[in-house]
C-alpha cells in the first residue's frame, strides 16, 4: 500500500532531502513575481550588509583618527588644564569636540569618560553625570569606576537615592577584592545620608563576609555595629 504523504511530512522532506528542495527552489525561481521578490529583497540585503561594512571601515578610520586627537586632551587633563582638556586649544580638540566629531567611536567612548571626570574637578556635577553615563565599557576597573563617580556626583548633589543606585552598580559590576569594598563603603555612607541605617549596615556587613582580606575590614566591623545600634533605636 502505498503511503500517504501529509503536509507535515512533506515539510520535514523538503528540509532532510537536497533533491527535493532543488525541485522546489526551481518551481519557486520559475514564477516570475516570485523571482522578482527574491531578488528585490537580496538586493536589499546586500545593500544593508555593504553599508555595514562600509561603516565598520569608515568607524576603524574615524578610530585612529581620534586618538590621535585625544592625545593633547589627556595631557591638558594631566595637567589640570581642563578647560583646555574639554574644549581644545584653538588647534587641537577638547574631549568635547572628540565626542561629537567622531560619535561611535571607542575614542568618543573614552572621551565621555574624561569629559565626566573633568566636570567633576571643576565641580560641574550635572554635566559630570551627564558624559559618564553616556560612556560603556567592559572593563571591570575603568567601568565601575564609572559608575562610582556618577555616585560620587550625586552624592555632591545630595541626590541620596541615585548616589545609591550608582555605587549598587558599582559594587555589582564584576566584584573584586581591591575595589568593590571601597564602592561598598561608598554606598554603605549613601545608605546613611538616605536615612537608611539597615541598609548600610548590611553594607558594611558585605565587606566583613565576603571580603575578608580587604584594608577596610575594622573600619567595616566598626561600623555595621554602629549602624545597627542606630536601626536599633
Amino acid at each position: 500500500m502505498a503511503k500517504t504523504t501529509t503536509k507535515k511530512e512533506e515539510g520535514i522532506e523538503i528540509l532532510e532531502d537536497p533533491d527535493v528542495l532543488a525541485n522546489k527552489a526551481e518551481e519557486f525561481f520559475n514564477n516570475k513575481r516570485n523571482k522578482n521578490l527574491v531578488f528585490g529583497i537580496g538586493g536589499v540585503i546586500a545593500a544593508v550588509i555593504a553599508g555595514f561594512l562600509i561603516y565598520k571601515v569608515y568607524i576603524s578610520n574615524q578610530n585612529q583618527e581620534a586618538q590621535q586627537e585625544m592625545f593633547q586632551a589627556v595631557y591638558y587633563f594631566e595637567a589640570d588644564s581642563l578647560g583646555k582638556a574639554l574644549n581644545g586649544d584653538g588647534i587641537n580638540y577638547g574631549f568635547l569636540d572628540i565626542k561629537d566629531t567622531y560619535s561611535g567611536t571607542e575614542a568618543a567612548n573614552l572621551a565621555s569618560f574624561y569629559a565626566g571626570a573633568s566636570y567633576m574637578k571643576l565641580g560641574d556635577y550635572s554635566s559630570a553625570i551627564r558624559n559618564l553615563e553616556d560612556f560603556s565599557s567592559s572593563d571591570y576597573l575603568v567601568q565601575a569606576r564609572a559608575y562610582a563617580l556618577v555616585g560620587d556626583a550625586n552624592m555632591e548633589l545630595e541626590n541620596y537615592g541615585a548616589a545609591v543606585d550608582a555605587y549598587e552598580q558599582a559594587a555589582g559590576y564584576k566584584p573584586n577584592d581591591q575595589f568593590t569594598p571601597i564602592y561598598l563603603q561608598k554606598l554603605a555612607v549613601a545608605h546613611e545620608a538616605n536615612g537608611n541605617f539597615d541598609a548600610a549596615a548590611a553594607a558594611y556587613g558585605k565587606i566583613v563576609d565576603e571580603f575578608p582580606n580587604a584594608t577596610l575590614l575594622q573600619e567595616a566591623k566598626k561600623q555595621k555595629a554602629r549602624l545597627e545600634g542606630l536601626a536599633a533605636e
